[in-house]
């Protein structure tokens, strides 16, 4: 498998994997979402139907309220007398009517009745109830003293002892009621008339049928969840289930959801995830329950979930496999020019360059490849000039060695003939000539330490000083340190030379020469400077790069960068009248050798 394929194949797992991950972790966060949006708006069901409720609910309390001052209820019951039946008939005729202003309007209520224990007055809708007063709808109103009762739902075959019907399929079988005891009184000229003493109480009793609750809940919430609406006790009001209606609901998490009165919930009920949202009502404190299966909840987002996750997950494996492809041949196309390349450096083709497009490290290493194979062209080409120089100065070592003696006792002839003349001065610069043969003459070309040069350049300027006689004078300013640091043989000799000859050339006396020396970050700074007539920047350049400048410059200057590196050499600051300054920079070793010294 190629670099290539395998780079490819990992970048596109490399990618997967986070897209997989962010492929899960979107599919889940929609997914609670949705279902914390659903559930939201399941609670805002169950509130709103509860506020319907209590609307319906809290105008049938008004009402019953409004009966306390009606005079004309007040008149009916304060004058009956219970044992006249024309009388009882003429007033449920009237109280019928009554009662009909204030609840026929409201479609919800089933009947509305007064109770006493002598007769039934208002609507009867032929229910067959026995004696009501026995009933614990009368004995709950008698105990709350003319507060309304809201009485959960009941069995009617049970509430009135009607076992007859207790197979027949009835519309009233199941009925919730609100009951209130009433106390009949009204203001006549800022007084309150109330009922007499010895007149019965009756009790309000208005009856709604269950399904009241299935109109609210059943077209509502969503399809597979279940409703419940108990109430203080416990006790079944309503239910999807039929079957639980009036009995008592004793499950544990009721208790829970009670005290929090209205929210949501989050429960696992017969194994299955279960969301619960709940709300009591305001006017009757009963509880009204909305029970969804997680699953029913989402089952409608699922598949929207899904194929959004699956089109957004194959997006991004598209755009992930052109983003890899992409950046494996940004990566892989460098690499391929810098292995041709190679090949061809390999073969013997130092000029080969790869064409760089890019700023990046790719792009910096073909750099350095580019950079390295003109170095090794480079190092070729100075080192075949190196063995062609080493060549050339072995023949010249030879041609200077072949007979040293001769001259060395030819020089010492002519001291003596000095010395027996009398020619003190003469007896001098022909030992220092000596010196300097000797000096110049060594087998060893290697190289020489600051003092040994310094050595020779004074035996040099002994002669030249006697030659011009006292044209200028020399000032050394060498630091002790660089005294015995190595440095290529000759080195100042050109760079003096041309100061004595050419500096100094129009001047009759008061030239001078100054030989300097220091280490700076690490780098020997060596100056000879003058106060000579100084060079033009023309001279200047032609002096350090043209091919017929001087050769004892030029040598010195490629001496220098083949020992140490094009990083070091010679300048030269000069202006016409004004002398000339030569900086020579060398590496500091330290204690290390130099690399020219053997």
């Amino acid at each position: 498998m190629k670099f290539r394929s395998r780079l490819l194949a990992s970048y596109v797992v490399l990618i997967a994997l986070p897209l997989l991950l962010l492929s899960f972790i979107y599919y889940r966060n929609s997914l609670s979402s949705m279902r914390d949006q659903a559930q939201n708006n399941v609670l805002e069901i169950v509130k709103k139907s509860n506020e319907v409720m209590d609307t319906k609910l809290r105008k049938v309390d008004q009402g019953s309220l409004a009966l306390f001052v009606d005079r004309d209820l007040f008149r009916i019951f304060n004058q009956l007398d219970p044992s006249v039946p024309s009388e009882l008939l003429n007033a449920d005729r009237q109280v019928s009517a009554i009662l009909s202003k204030y609840f026929t309007q409201n479609e919800d209520v089933y009947t509305y009745q007064l109770w006493t224990s002598y007769y039934s007055f208002g609507s009867q809708r032929n229910l067959p109830q026995g004696d009501p007063t026995r009933t614990a709808l009368y004995q709950e109103a008698e105990r709350a003293h003319g507060k309304m009762v809201w009485y959960p739902t009941y069995d009617f075959v049970q509430m009135f002892d009607q076992p007859w019907l207790q197979n027949s399929d009835i519309e009233y079988r199941y009925m919730f009621s609100a009951t209130r005891l009433m106390e009949f009184s009204y203001v006549d000229n800022s007084t309150i008339a109330r009922l007499w003493p010895n007149v019965e109480r009756p009790v309000l009793t208005i009856g709604f049928k269950a399904d009241f609750f299935n109109s609210q809940f059943e077209q509502s919430i969503p399809t597979g969840s279940s409703y419940l609406v108990i109430d203080p006790d416990n006790k079944v009001v309503a239910s999807s289930n039929a079957s639980q209606v009036t009995r008592v609901f004793n499950e544990q998490w009721v208790n829970a959801i009670r005290k929090a009165g209205s929210g949501t919930q989050r429960l696992v009920l017969d194994g299955q995830k279960t969301i619960l949202c709940f709300d009591r009502s305001a006017v009757t404190g009963w509880l009204s329950v909305v029970l969804i299966p997680e699953s029913t909840l989402v089952r409608g987002f699922i598949p929207t979930i899904r194929t959004s996750t699956i089109l957004l997950a194959a997006l991004l494996a598209l755009i992930a496999y052109l983003f890899a492809y992409f950046i494996v041949r940004k990566m892989t196309g460098p690499i391929r020019q810098l292995f041709t390349a190679m090949r061809s450096v390999g073969e013997g083709d130092f000029q080969t360059r790869v064409e760089v497009k890019t700023h990046d490290e790719f792009g910096v290493l073909l750099q350095r490849f580019n950079r390295m194979n003109s170095r090794i062209e480079t190092l070729v080409k100075e080192n075949y000039e190196i063995r062609i120089k080493e060549k050339e100065a072995e023949i010249m070592a030879l041609n200077m060695q072949m007979n040293p003696h001769f001259l060395y006792n030819t020089l010492n002839i002519m001291n003596w003939m000095a010395i027996e003349s009398g020619q003190r001065e003469l007896n001098r610069m022909l030992v220092r000539l000596s010196n300097m043969l000797h000096y110049t003459s060594r087998k060893d070309w290697g190289a020489v330490t600051v003092d040994e040069e310094l050595e020779w350049m004074k035996d040099y300027f002994y002669i030249m000083e006697a030659r011009f006689e006292s044209k200028f004078t020399v000032h050394f300013g060498i630091a002790p340190e660089l005294l015995d640091t190595p440095v290529p043989r000759l080195l100042f000799q050109p760079f003096v030379e041309n100061a004595i000859l050419h500096g100094f050339e129009q001047m009759e006396e008061g030239g001078r020469i100054e030989v300097t020396g220091e280490i700076k970050d690490g780098t020997r700074v060596l100056v000879v400077s003058d106060n000579g007539r100084g060079m033009s920047r023309e001279t200047v350049q032609r002096i350090l790069y043209a091919e017929s400048a001087s050769i004892g410059i030029k040598n010195t200057i490629s001496r220098i960068r083949l020992a140490y590196g094009d990083e070091y050499g010679i300048d030269i600051e000069s202006a016409e009248g004004q002398g000339t300054r030569v900086i020579i920079t060398l590496p500091h070793f330290s204690n290390q050798s130099p690399p020219f010294q053997k």
